[in-house]
């Protein structure tokens, strides 16, 4: 049986590194922020063949613009919608020359600069609904385990978005509104993975074996489930890294966002989420062993 307990410094310790990391890159260089938080150009066109989204990307990566969004109507397959990062009037127009000339004639039914998606009263009710889950998480836990599970639990969560962010940020991948998508499915993902052992530590807490340690109960736990963990995380990166190799640029972010997080759960539970529950326990049981001496 692993030693999973006994190592926790090694395991703290590597986790700090990345957070470091993360949060220098996050003061140096902050998030590179898409077109849904920055705004940007809007360009409705209509061709006179319909051109695959991807022929129209292919133009667009000559312009550094590859990550652009495109749409292609769904009523006039003819027309194409591109939101991309605000341009001028010059560059418009050579953006649209250049469709012209390489996927036929084209005409211009909307070019106008737009406001971003996501403003900061969109951004301000996400985090008012994200603390709300995160309240509703520790009340749920508690009632179903103890106020030590949820917020070992609730720090996990931190842990992985945290460095998630500052992962993110080091790599300058884009952040838009599949970003945020993404940070609220690692959150799901990685509560649900710790759930699972510390509902097998509750169980094996009702039968604890007589002089069995706390740190030795709680290796049980984590081993005797981790097999489920790593057929249940391989299987989900499986479809993510597919995701990422073959889903095209406008997902790639959204992919690597997700590959990140999930991989980061899966280790948080085990090497994060156990060890605190542990030593807050163990303090606990110190703390009383020295009241009644």
């Amino acid at each position: 049986m692993f030693d999973f307990m006994g190592r926790w410094k090694i395991w703290f310790t590597f986790s700090g590194l990345l957070f470091l990391i993360g949060l220098i890159s996050f003061i140096v260089q902050g998030l590179n922020l898409g077109i849904d938080f920055t705004g940007g150009t809007l360009l409705e066109l209509r061709f006179e063949k319909a051109p695959a989204v991807d022929q129209v990307r292919s133009v667009l990566h000559e312009f550094g613009l590859e990550k652009s969004v495109i749409q292609q109507s769904g009523t006039d397959a003819r027309e194409i919608l591109i939101r991309t990062v605000a341009l001028s009037n010059e560059e418009r127009v050579k953006l649209t020359n250049t469709l012209g000339e390489k996927l036929g004639k084209v005409e211009v039914l909307r070019a106008e600069d737009v406001q971003p998606v996501i403003g900061k009263e969109l951004t301000r009710l996400a985090v008012i609904a994200s603390a709300i889950a995160v309240v509703g998480m520790i009340i749920y836990i508690t009632v179903r385990f103890e106020f030590k599970f949820a917020m070992a639990g609730i720090l996990a969560l931190v842990h992985d978005v945290g460095i998630t962010i500052g992962m993110v940020s080091l790599l300058r991948a884009e952040v838009g509104a599949p970003f945020v998508a993404a940070i609220l499915t690692i959150l799901g993902y990685s509560i649900n993975d710790t759930i699972v052992i510390f509902d097998r530590t509750r169980e094996l807490l009702k039968s604890r074996r007589k002089g069995e340690s706390l740190a030795e109960l709680s290796n049980r736990s984590v081993n005797q489930t981790l097999t489920r963990s790593i057929y249940t995380v391989l299987t989900t990166l499986f479809t993510v890294v597919a995701i990422l190799i073959f889903g095209g640029k406008t997902i790639q972010d959204f992919a690597l966002t997700l590959f990140i997080g999930i991989t980061l759960g899966a280790y948080s539970s085990i090497f994060i989420a156990s060890p605190i529950w542990l030593l807050w326990k163990e303090r606990e049981e110190r703390a009383r062993k020295a009241a009644r001496a």
